[in-house]
């Protein structure tokens, strides 16, 4: 008769401290990422003489007189300011969504001259930072007196400006079969007809990878509502959260948190209800 097997279940007994104590890392790591926010929700609740002074997470008392207060303290209700910002990131995904599917349907399907050279040239932008472009664009804009208003965070959205969401796409249509553009081709579809009938509800998870990436983004910018942007009446969430802040020391810290907590609700509620197809359009490109 055989031996008894016994290496595997020696193994499973050597690696199962090693596991409980990679556990343990991740979590105090988690506990270390996650103890900033949760000490800003709790200090949103507390008045601004305690905030500081004490750093657990057990509140002596709970107030929400910081979100009444930071609510209407500034120039305008800060209802409004959350207007703006959803109106500007709308129309940011709406204009994402269009071009830059539309862009990667001609790179990934159709042959036109110089497609290798553009296609390069759209990845080259990729590798461009904002702040080397900001000043051409505010020249532009200036020049077509778009400063102070919406046009110049929407408007180029709807003329494929972004060469991330353009590659995303790109490589979901190339994974798809062509054969399904030749049955539709022989069915009668042109480009565009295969394009709106066939291809876009197949590469849904890409358009919703699109629209998650656009919706943070945008509704996170600070740098260009802050370059295009004068009217406190146009203010977005994060020019708005940094109107709590004062240079000489007034600071109203309870109000910042409070309305920083509520800025966060969106993009918490849009990433929870997209996750899922936020992993699968980020899987099934070959973004790994």
């Amino acid at each position: 008769m055989s031996a008894p097997r016994t290496g595997r279940p020696a193994r499973r007994q050597r690696s199962l401290p090693r596991s409980i104590a990679l556990h343990a890392v991740v979590i105090l790591l988690a506990v270390g990422m996650l103890y900033p926010l949760a000490w800003m929700v709790i200090s949103s609740l507390r008045s601004n003489d305690v905030i500081f002074s004490d750093p657990t997470l057990i509140p002596s008392s709970v107030s929400l007189e910081n979100y009444v207060v930071g609510w209407n303290s500034q120039q305008f209700p800060f209802g409004r300011y959350f207007l703006n910002s959803f109106l500007i990131t709308a129309l940011t995904i709406v204009g994402n969504l269009v071009a830059c599917s539309l862009t990667a349907y001609a790179f990934a399907r159709l042959s036109f001259v110089f497609k290798g050279f553009w296609m390069a040239i759209m990845l080259i932008t990729i590798m461009l930072p904002e702040h080397v472009t900001i000043v051409p664009q505010y020249v532009l804009f200036s020049e077509l007196n778009w400063l102070n208003t919406f046009l110049p965070l929407t408007v180029p959205k709807f003329f494929a400006v972004e060469a991330f969401f353009i590659f995303l796409m790109v490589q979901f249509i190339r994974g798809l079969p062509r054969e399904i553009d030749e049955a539709a081709a022989l069915d009668g579809c042109g480009p565009f007809a295969i394009y709106w009938r066939i291809l876009l509800p197949l590469i849904t998870p890409a358009l919703a990878t699109t629209a998650i990436f656009s919706f943070i983004w945008t509704w996170n910018d600070f740098f260009r509502p802050l370059i295009f942007l004068t009217d406190a009446s146009l203010f977005t969430v994060p020019l708005a959260v940094r109107l709590f802040v004062d240079a000489t020391g007034g600071t109203n810290w309870g109000a910042l948190f409070a309305m920083s907590v509520l800025s966060l609700l969106p993009i918490f509620v849009f990433f929870v209800l997209g996750q899922r197809f936020l992993i699968r359009g980020i899987a099934t490109t070959g973004l790994k």
